[in-house]
């Protein structure tokens, strides 16, 4: 795998695993009680963490890259081992 590959598929999985982080510990303005601001929307995050967002995306991604990383590498899983409608590329 070379380098534009492996970004390429780690920039997936970052925006991936941060849509899937996101609705962690989120309180809506009605949830917590607040009256929001003037022209605000009532179901808008009160304080969305998105910095400890970003760093927990960035932990979990980068677990999940290296972890799939080392499977494709020793060779448990390969693209040859799944089944493709047509001639299978090698990597």
């Amino acid at each position: 795998m070379n380098i534009t590959l492996g970004l390429a598929i780690y920039f997936i999985l970052w925006w991936t695993v941060l849509f899937a982080v996101l609705p962690w510990g989120v309180r809506s303005h009605k949830e917590a009680g607040v009256m929001p601001g003037k022209g605000a929307d009532p179901g808008a995050p009160v304080v969305p963490m998105l910095l400890k967002k970003a760093i927990a995306t960035t932990i979990v991604s980068t677990i999940l890259f290296f972890a799939g990383y080392a499977i494709w590498r020793t060779g448990w899983i390969s693209l040859n081992d799944l089944p493709m409608p047509y001639k299978p590329v090698n990597l």
